[in-house]
């Protein structure tokens, strides 16, 4: 299962109010300010990074430790990143933060990024304690389940997640890959075709329905399938995995 984490991580960012913090990287209130820090965090994420550990010495609280933490993460210090998220999240316990499982949430996804799959897994259980509802905690721990290689774990919560949003692609699509590593092909199948009609380019049900077309010997539409993978996600690790398939797939063919 592949899902990008960072794109997640900054669309998931949390903007607050408050009075203006005299900080000479970021003008005006607090919450423009803010917007600014992660607008360069796209651009350009070592200025970021700098300049929200600038703003945080001169009191600028959760929004500047919260940039510094993304910008960490665009700049690959993934574990780092994940590290201060998860401090940032304690931090809000103080206080009873009701956004404090987004944050938790945002430290998982980071540790998956670190490749630690067991630690992103506990904090997306922590996450789900204080919201069990929450589509996107019960997908990514999913996630987690699945880079540990228990796929059978996966699927409660990906049924939870459908059932409480049937119109969520990437559920089915991340379903389909679980159901199809327990060995429920035809279930598998089922969840792909249901994910591409809701989203006709969404790409892990294109690289689960390939590789399953391909096991039944359906090797032309295994090809469209990983084509479309291919040119659409490229430099992905779906890009990858569906560059990978196709290259076994013209093995095979000579």
């Amino acid at each position: 299962m592949h899902r990008p984490i960072l794109s997640i991580l900054l669309a998931l960012t949390i903007v607050r109010t408050g009075e203006s913090v005299n900080a000479t990287e970021f003008k005006g209130p607090q919450d423009v300010q803010y917007r600014s820090c992660l607008a360069l965090v796209n651009r350009k994420p070592e200025d970021a990074f700098e300049a929200a550990s600038a703003w945080r010495d001169r009191g600028g609280g959760f929004p500047a430790k919260h940039c510094a933490a993304l910008a960490l993460v665009a700049l690959g210090h993934h574990g780092d990143a994940a590290g201060r998220l998860e401090r940032l999240a304690l931090e809000m316990q103080a206080t009873g933060d009701p956004l404090r499982p987004e944050v938790l949430g945002q430290a998982g996804n980071a540790w998956l990024l670190a490749n630690q799959p067991e630690r992103a897994h506990g904090v997306f259980t922590s996450a789900l304690a204080m919201q069990p509802d929450h589509v996107d905690l019960l997908i990514d721990r999913a996630r987690a389940s699945a880079a540990l290689g228990r796929f059978v774990e996966a699927l409660p919560d990906l049924d939870r997640a459908v059932g409480l949003d049937p119109r969520r692609a990437d559920a089915y699509a991340y379903r389909a890959s679980a159901r199809r590593q327990s060995g429920d092909a035809a279930g598998a199948l089922a969840d792909a075709e249901t994910a591409l009609k809701i989203d006709p380019r969404e790409i892990e049900a294109l690289l689960e329905r390939g590789i399953l077309r391909a096991a039944k010997g359906d090797r032309a539409g295994a090809r469209a399938d990983w084509m479309i993978v291919v040119t659409e996600a490229a430099g992905t690790p779906a890009g990858d995995a569906a560059q990978r398939n196709l290259e076994r797939l013209d093995l095979r063919s000579r």
